[in-house]
């Protein structure tokens, strides 16, 4: 058993914030010369988003693909002998094609695109980053080095394994320079967690490559710059000179952009403010370059490193995007990921996971995190603080303004408004919260109030012109000093997805000199849905959004049927739901036109990772267990008629699974062979179109 260290989640937290924080202050200007940069802007000294007119908490490829690809751990039981193509395995699970994670700049162009196309056409990793494949341009570009941060923190103080897992992890999309790169930082940011000293920093990441490497005798020069010249504008420009973009090939090579980090790091005293501010105003792939060294910052100065006259984690209150194929983890936070990345370190070491306050969704437990959580109705300040707790050590501080007669406070479960278009990469995801799902939160008041308040669990979901409306659970009234628990049974939306969940605050008082102060404790849902997908009778668009959609085509609203789906080549699907769905029943009705197959699926945790009843074009359903390939569970002959209608259900109870069509049961199987034992829902098509007029899940009776 390996000891991690004392402070492990909040140092994990502040490494992923971070990442975080790091990667919206450059996305802005990513791809701007130094020049334009000075030109336009001056040095960049804080958030540039307003001034260009782009919204701060983005999707972006570096985060998503950090936060994502190190989930393959976890997929394959937290081993540390995972292979690179295991790994390769999860890029096909998580990623949409054309959608989500990637560039998608196309063959020979963009790498990460390169190697999707190399696994999907069946070549394994490490092969599909080869350089012999792809060649050594291609091959060397900085992807592998944007997504290592996850690898090295659930490896702290153990540089050599954190290298070890980033090269296996890079070798799927690049090779050489890049995967040196990416192991060096990955050292680093892994021996951050029990060194401070930046030159002990660089040792390390220089121990675990190749002497006679480009990366290596790039550190070394940018070292040997320090070492002589104070000014880092004169020290950028040697990098220019020696380790420019013309110097390599690509649109985006590793090598000059790890020469920035490194340069940023050591100039900046690895102190935050001015660390990131040399990082971004020299250009080329800011947000990249920004991102890594921002996690590795994190790591070494903790939380407090972030203070500064600059607020830099209040606009962000930790919120997080993650463009994925598992939609129920799109809409996220720093705190949660973290929590994960935590956990499976802690199986690495061989502890058992962290639940703060009992497994609740949102805990407040780390020092300052917000979990998202904004004022969307009224004016309030909204704080972390110590002390103020029933199930923990912190809780969020809730104070309305003086005057202010109600308040919410909420924090996203699906797409949120000014989230529907980004500038950049689209925003693929589902809701967290679902109709019949049960939402606990616990809240008090603070034993100095004046005044009583009443308190009550809020949704807001979308309508039919897609705005949001607001719906209240029962509400409480809490005398000053008393804490309750809320419950709520999240009603039917007409099949409209819930974007948000908060509390409601109303001061018995609202003219009082001190406006009373309550505590949200912890906040989470529990229990399987129990909800029909129907097309909602005030339509809208919205509905449509909440589906994962991995089809050629793409759902759309104006199809006859509410889910047409159309499939030009190989299998398709749409799913939703999220990984805390366990037992329950799905069916659908669904008539096949001109499709090869179709079927409905189960326990969805990604492209390549479910149960399947599928019914194809030779007669056979089958119950297909699809994971890492697929197998057949189970197989019965039906006839397969075109514009017939089919009802088919699915039951999912620990590894028993039933199937049954038409009402009539047709298999009753137990996997016992790594069963999938939680995930969503969804809707195949194979080689054509089939149509679906309604979908119902509930827990099983």
């Amino acid at each position: 058993m390996q000891h991690l260290p004392d402070d492990y989640f909040e140092r994990v937290y502040a490494g992923a914030l971070g990442k975080a924080l790091g990667v919206y202050l450059g996305r802005p200007v990513e791809g701007w010369t130094y020049e334009q940069i000075v030109e336009q802007l001056g040095d960049i000294e804080y958030y540039v988003n307003e001034k260009l007119g782009v919204p701060l908490v983005v999707t972006d490829d570096d985060i998503a693909g950090t936060f994502t690809f190190v989930r393959a751990l976890a997929d394959h039981g937290n081993d540390i002998s995972i292979t690179p193509q295991e790994i390769g395995e999860a890029w096909l699970n998580y990623i949409v094609e054309g959608r989500t994670i990637l560039w998608w700049g196309g063959l020979g162009n963009s790498t990460e695109h390169t190697a999707y196309l190399r696994l999907k056409a069946g070549i394994p990793a490490p092969r599909s980053g080869s350089i012999e494949l792809n060649g050594k341009v291609v091959a060397e570009q900085i992807g592998a080095q944007i997504f290592i941060d996850g690898w090295a923190m659930v490896a702290p103080g153990r540089p050599e394994l954190a290298a070890e897992l980033a090269r296996r992890a890079a070798s799927v999309s690049h090779d050489g320079e890049a995967v040196f790169a990416a192991q060096a930082l990955a050292a680093m940011e892994a021996q951050a967690f029990v060194e401070r000293d930046v030159d002990a920093l660089l040792d390390t990441g220089l121990a675990v490559i190749p002497r006679d490497s480009t990366v290596a005798m790039m550190i070394r020069t940018v070292r040997s710059w320090h070492a002589r010249e104070p000014d880092w504008r004169v020290a950028r420009q040697l990098l220019v000179d020696s380790f420019g973009y013309d110097r390599f090939g690509g649109d985006c090579h590793v090598i000059p952009n790890h020469g920035l980090i490194v340069l940023a790091l050591l100039y900046g005293e690895a102190e935050w403010d001015k660390s990131m501010s040399i990082v971004n105003t020299c250009g080329w792939d800011t947000d990249c370059n920004s991102g890594n060294l921002g996690c590795l910052l994190g790591i070494r100065n903790g939380l407090a490193g972030f203070e500064s006259e600059r607020d830099w984690r209040a606009p962000v209150g930790d919120r997080m995007y993650l463009s994925t194929a598992d939609g129920g983890r799109a809409i996220t936070d720093v705190a949660t990921e973290a929590l994960h990345i935590v956990n499976i370190g802690r199986a690495v070491a061989g502890e058992v996971p962290l639940r703060p306050k009992a497994g609740a969704r949102f805990h407040f437990e780390l020092p300052g995190s917000l979990q998202g959580f904004q004022v969307s109705v009224g004016n309030a300040g909204i704080t972390s603080v110590e002390g103020q707790s029933r199930g923990g050590l912190r809780s969020l501080s809730i104070r309305p303004a003086v005057g202010e007669e109600f308040v919410v406070v909420s924090t996203a479960t699906f797409i949120p408004p000014d989230a529907r278009e980004m500038p950049w990469y689209q925003l693929v995801a589902s809701p967290t919260l679902y109709g019949g799902q049960c939402i606990v939160a616990v809240v008090g008041s603070d034993e100095r109030n004046t005044v009583g308040v009443r308190c009550r669990i809020v949704l807001r979901h979308y309508d039919g012109s897609d705005d949001l409306i607001q719906i209240s659970g029962p509400g409480e009234a809490l005398a000053p000093g008393v804490w309750t628990e809320l419950t709520w049974q999240v009603p039917d939306t007409g099949g409209q997805p819930i974007a948000a969940v908060g509390i409601a605050i109303e001061p018995d008082d609202a003219q009082v000199d001190a406006p009373p102060i309550v505590y949200l404790d912890a906040l989470g849902w529990g229990g399987e849905p129990d909800l029909s997908f129907d097309r909602p009778t005030d339509g809208g668009t919205m509905w449509v959004r909440a589906w994962v959609d991995a089809l050629d085509q793409g759902l759309s609203v104006h199809s006859p049927e509410p889910y047409r789906l159309i499939q030009n080549a190989g299998r398709g699907m749409i799913t939703q739901g999220t990984a805390e769905w366990r037992d329950y029943t799905v069916a659908a009705t669904i008539r096949p036109h001109s499709a090869e197959a179709f079927g409905l699926a189960a326990r969805v945790q990604g492209l390549r990772r479910h149960y399947l009843l599928r019914l194809g074009r030779d007669g056979v359903l089958r119950l297909i267990k699809v994971l890492d390939g697929e197998r057949a569970l189970a197989e019965e002959p039906m006839p397969f008629e075109f514009d017939r209608e089919y009802r088919l259900e699915l039951d999912v109870h620990d590894s028993r699974l039933a199937a049954r069509v038409d009402g009539q049961p047709i298999m009753d199987v137990v996997d016992e062979d790594l069963p999938l034992l939680v995930g969503g829902i969804g809707l195949v098509c194979e080689d054509g179109r089939v149509g679906c007029h309604s979908l119902r899940v509930h827990p099983l009776a």
